[in-house]
């Protein structure tokens, strides 16, 4: 499988459109999946810069952050 771009909700967790992402950056965020991707263990990840942050931070701010398996 190639590797593709998708966009989520960090509310919601669910897929949005490009058009979405250009509106709202700072809740949305562009993953990258395909091959490479294992999904065995939870990260989380700000939705506003997109870098990982603690496990922690992630529970405690889950409009701001995305919870992703790899």
């Amino acid at each position: 499988m190639a590797r593709r771009s998708v966009h989520r909700s960090a509310k919601t967790g669910r897929f949005v459109p490009k058009s979405t992402v250009a509106r709202w950056p700072g809740k949305t965020t562009t993953e990258q999946v395909g091959s490479g991707t294992s999904n065995h263990r939870p990260v989380y990840r700000s939705a506003a810069t997109g870098r990982f942050v603690t496990p922690g931070h992630g529970k405690g701010n889950p409009s701001g952050t995305i919870r992703q398996w790899v």
